[in-house]
């Protein structure tokens, strides 16, 4: 089973979040049609810009847990180095 780490944006405000999940379509899916409550559905964080899969929960969590720690600037460097148009990610997951 593969976890991920993930990055919704609100292309508008600039406003990221960051979470980890065993299931990045279905997660995806609820960030883009703000089906939870909760910070990101607040900050309309959308747009699915970043993600990368783990082998094991534990890994998903600390990498989450570390980038959550980044600067700002840190964060976006590495979704500009994964995904250089800035493209929803969303639309390319496997359903």
């Amino acid at each position: 089973m593969a976890f991920y780490v993930y990055m919704v944006m609100n292309p508008t405000t600039g406003a990221l979040y960051i979470g980890h999940t065993d299931d990045i379509s279905r997660r995806a899916h609820e960030h883009r049609h703000g089906l939870l409550p909760g910070w990101s559905r607040d900050h309309a964080c959308k747009k699915l810009v970043w993600y990368a899969e783990f082998e094991s929960r534990d890994a998903a969590k600390q990498r989450e847990w570390q980038m959550k720690k980044w600067k700002r600037d840190w964060k976006l460097r590495q979704i500009e180095e994964d995904n250089p148009d800035g493209a929803d990610l969303y639309e390319r997951l496997n359903w």
